[in-house]
């Protein structure tokens, strides 16, 4: 009984283990900093860093599967675009009728998903878009990052083209949708 129970033991702490390690932690917080007039662009109803307000940030974003589960958000991707400056893969902007997404920072993983190409589900439909920008986890609430907080570390950005694909014709009135995604 003693062996049975020490051998129990032993596999519930293995199971832990791997599970702790499929997961993401935060890795830390930053302070929000008002932006200056006019500095954040609130195109799709993009939220502006709130002064004092600590921002959750990430280094990772959870395991990417077949089928990794995640939250559609809508970004412009063109020049003047909510999305900021240009795109983090070609250095160039794109137009929302571009099928284009970010990937949160640990999904974009040091670039390594750039000018790739991933598939997305949502809404009974799927599309085939191109991976052109980081949508980052680890910084906000600056000029570099349009003065927006941090992104989410579950977070798939979209151009307007690819929610239309997905069946959505306004994804303003949607704000956001669970989906699923896996590399192409």
């Amino acid at each position: 009984m003693k062996y049975q129970i020490l051998l129990i033991s032993f596999f519930l702490i293995l199971a832990f283990n791997f599970a702790e390690s499929q997961s993401c932690n935060p890795s830390g917080k930053i302070r929000g900093r008002k932006p200056p007039p006019g500095q954040c662009n609130q195109e799709h109803d993009s939220d502006c860093c709130k002064q004092g307000k600590m921002y959750t940030t990430f280094k990772c974003s959870p395991p990417v599967t077949g089928n990794t589960k995640a939250t559609l958000t809508i970004n412009s991707f063109a020049k003047g675009g909510d999305g900021g400056g240009p795109s983090e893969c070609d250095n160039q902007y794109h137009p929302d009728d571009e099928l284009v997404v970010a990937l949160s920072t640990g999904w974009f993983n040091n670039k390594s998903r750039c000018l790739k190409y991933v598939n997305i589900h949502g809404n009974g439909k799927s599309v085939r878009a191109k991976v052109v920008d980081e949508c980052d986890s680890t910084m906000g609430c600056d000029s570099d990052h349009d003065y927006q907080p941090p992104c989410p570390n579950n977070i798939v950005d979209a151009s307007k083209a690819v929610w239309s694909a997905l069946g959505v014709s306004d994804p303003d009135d949607v704000g956001s949708m669970d989906i699923s995604w896996s590399d192409a």
